[in-house]
């Protein structure tokens, strides 16, 4: 149980690639935090099957006192916040991908909002309890997206090359203090969004990108939860301001 009693705030937690980190990180003995703006019931239930602890704390983490207010709320119930897994972003929701020029500005902003304002106050929302503890595991969740350059998603590999230099600067800020960040980088994961966007015929096909993969097989959500508890433990003390890149292949930096 390498995270036996941590405790790990996963935004983005109630269904796809964010459940199964929250479900990770309980497996090795994490309490989790389930954050999402959707109610995360089906997750924390998920992990109690499993003999897990977790508890469900709505959160719209575009909204600065949305994310004070869990995090005060999660430091109350636990004393602490160990680590925590920056993955709520819109992506789905943007289907059917558009021309550059094609993106209104109300879609932009939105966009930067959630994926990149939404990682920068949930980082500033935790530093205060980790720098007291003197220890924390920051995970930033970024795509290959930004590797490859991916047409019709200007917006969306935008924000995630953002998330990767904000992931270099602030591990430059908090390394003294115990606190590693960085940043995890998927390819075209089979989430249950991405699936149903496909069974819709406007998502891509996961095969033809595969054939572009070193490990030429359609991604899925388990492929990244290694690296996810990896980062979050003391196995990972060493390693800050990194991008780990976890396609299969796809995109070689």
């Amino acid at each position: 149980m390498q995270l036996k009693d941590k405790v790990a705030v996963v935004t983005g937690a109630a269904q796809g690639i964010g459940q199964a980190y929250a479900l990770g990180l309980a497996a090795e003995g994490a309490r989790v935090i389930v954050v999402d703006v959707q109610e995360g019931t089906r997750t924390v239930e998920a992990i109690a099957q499993a003999g897990g602890s977790a508890v469900d704390i709505p959160t719209d983490v575009s909204d600065e006192a949305s994310v004070r207010s869990m995090v005060e709320a999660t430091v109350r119930q636990f004393g602490r916040i160990d680590v925590l897994v920056n993955n709520a972003a819109l992506f789905v929701a943007l289907y059917p991908l558009k021309d550059f020029d094609q993106i209104t500005v109300e879609e932009w902003d939105r966009v930067m909002a959630v994926n990149l304002r939404g990682v920068f106050l949930c980082c500033k929302a935790v530093v205060p309890t980790m720098r007291r503890q003197r220890y924390g595991r920051i995970i930033n969740i970024s795509s290959s997206v930004f590797w490859r350059g991916v047409p019709g998603f200007l917006h969306y590999a935008t924000t995630k090359a953002g998330v990767i230099g904000l992931t270099r600067s602030l591990s430059r800020e908090l390394g003294e203090y115990g606190i590693t960040v960085n940043s995890v980088a998927p390819g075209y994961t089979q989430s249950e969004g991405v699936i149903r966007v496909q069974k819709e015929g406007i998502g891509q096909d996961p095969h033809e990108i595969a054939v572009s993969q070193a490990i030429p097989r359609p991604q899925v959500p388990q492929d990244l939860v290694g690296t996810i508890v990896f980062l979050a433990s003391d196995a990972s003390a060493f390693i800050t301001g990194q991008a780990i890149v976890v396609d299969g292949g796809l995109a070689m930096n």
